[in-house]
């Protein structure tokens, strides 16, 4: 699989490195307006190959992007203390309006996976400027999100993360939801194994996990100034369920004509992850209250997305 990836930052690097080690990725072109620091961070990725796999790791420009099966966009403003994703909107999307048409010039059979911020918003507007079929834009989505749900799960009840089944839909962001209802590990209903185990799952519990999920971002950057391992496994994930045809099922954000009555919008939902990009959207059985934050999640995106779409007047 050859990949390109847009932004040589934190996160464009981790995603890099994520992705030789785990032998996702053969050929890697990392591309930035700091000429220097895009050849600094490929040289320093390609040292590190031999002791994974025999992969190769460059610096380019936009024509090296051509016969990438995957460019990956992270470019864009970072956030900042204290600043939610939605404060990037003006700023990325300028970004993008550069960015965007120079990838589809040099790249027009790739597919395009979105990870700058705010991703749901900036996922649309790359559909829109690139003019690709929708299953061939993919955002990083929730799926992030849902391994910090699973990780946080797994830590309160003993169990590995990887062994439970639990998914955050919506908007990567402060709106997310994180689906309780419909969770399961080894058959059983979370709260059935939490019982079970001697761990419940108490509503003081399900408030913590909560808001160490819905702000680990916040957390993070405080402490540290910016997020990227976890997304950068995230993303090399999506890009291994492309690069295998795997059909996998993972929280993405894509295009939707409809989610929860509101039109063509782009949101996180379970989605089969393949060759093609995005292969089909499942539809999960939701209870009352998370069907609700649901609509209020999907009505927030819409809003948002149109005001952004409105910036590059489409």
């Amino acid at each position: 699989m050859k990949v390109g990836i847009i932004g040589a930052g934190s996160v464009g690097a981790a995603t890099a490195f994520a992705l030789i080690m785990r032998g996702v990725a053969r050929k890697i072109t990392l591309i930035d307006m700091n000429e220097n620091k895009a050849w600094a961070e490929a040289a320093d990725i390609a040292h590190a190959a031999p002791f994974a796999f025999a992969n190769k790791v460059k610096s380019g420009t936009y024509k090296d992007l051509s016969g990438c099966e995957v460019v990956i966009v992270t470019a864009g403003a970072n956030q900042k203390p204290g600043e939610t994703r939605i404060d990037l909107l003006g700023r990325n999307v300028k970004i993008f309006s550069d960015i965007i048409p120079q990838i589809v010039a040099n790249a027009p059979e790739t597919t395009l996976l979105i990870a700058t911020n705010p991703v749901d918003i900036m996922t649309e507007v790359a559909l829109k400027l690139s003019g690709f079929p929708k299953e061939r834009v993919i955002g990083s989505g929730t799926v992030l999100d849902t391994a910090r749900f699973r990780t946080d799960l797994g830590y309160h009840l003993g169990v590995s993360p990887k062994s439970i089944h639990a998914n955050v839909l919506g908007e990567h962001g402060d709106s997310e939801v994180l689906c309780w209802s419909n969770g399961d590990s080894g058959t059983l209903p979370l709260d059935k194994l939490a019982e079970d185990l001697g761990k419940p799952l108490t509503d003081e519990v399900k408030a913590r996990i909560d808001d160490d999920v819905r702000n680990a971002a916040y957390k993070i950057i405080n402490g540290k100034g910016a997020t990227f391992y976890g997304i950068a496994g995230a993303i090399c994930r999506i890009c291994q369920a492309i690069t295998t045809n795997e059909y996998a099922i993972l929280t993405v954000s894509s295009h939707h004509a409809e989610i929860a009555g509101v039109k063509d919008v782009c949101i996180s939902m379970p989605t089969v992850i393949g060759k093609r990009g995005v292969h089909d959207v499942l539809h999960p059985l939701l209870d009352d209250s998370e069907n609700r934050q649901l609509k209020e999640s999907v009505e927030k995106m819409k809003k948002f997305s149109d005001d952004a779409l409105a910036m590059i007047g489409k």
